[in-house]
């Protein structure tokens, strides 16, 4: 369950889907969003994840789409979690841009626009059984679940 070391395009997809709109958001934050008062060690667990899971979806060819098993179903999973992410976004985008918005829940799922992508790539490591890329992703997720679930309660008070 390590990896085969090689371009992952599946990788570079979900990549994408991750990135197109976070760099639309940056010219649509929402009011008063502020990084300012985040956790130290939940924003280094994130940068640390985000290196890791972005080298990971590139260069694991485990990834790749191969002949259709029931293992298959993972990464049929992981795409589904990150069409969600892609329609949270819309709805997010659509809004009134409030800190709420932002950090709202999709589908039961609290503070989507973190746990979806976080999620998404877990479910990617699984298919292609990369256990860096879970490590990554769990990495990932501590921090920036942490971070949204920080700022949520906040907004919350």
């Amino acid at each position: 369950m390590t990896g085969h070391f090689g371009f992952s395009y599946i990788g570079l997809i979900f990549l994408l889907l991750l990135f197109i709109p976070n760099i639309i958001w940056t010219r649509k934050l929402p009011r008063g969003y502020t990084p300012e008062r985040e956790n130290k060690l939940l924003a280094l667990f994130e940068r640390v994840g985000e290196v890791l899971t972005v080298s990971c979806s590139l260069v694991f060819s485990d990834f790749n789409i191969h002949r259709w098993t029931a293992w298959s179903w993972w990464l049929l999973a992981a795409f589904l979690l990150m069409a969600m992410y892609e329609a949270w976004w819309i709805r997010y985008f659509c809004s009134e841009r409030e800190l709420r918005d932002f950090y709202s829940s999709f589908a039961g799922i609290p503070v989507a626009g973190a746990t979806l992508p976080v999620m998404a790539f877990i479910l990617l490591g699984i298919y292609g059984k990369v256990i860096w890329m879970v490590i990554a992703a769990v990495i990932l997720g501590i921090g920036h679940i942490g971070i949204h679930l920080q700022h949520y309660k906040e907004i919350c008070r």
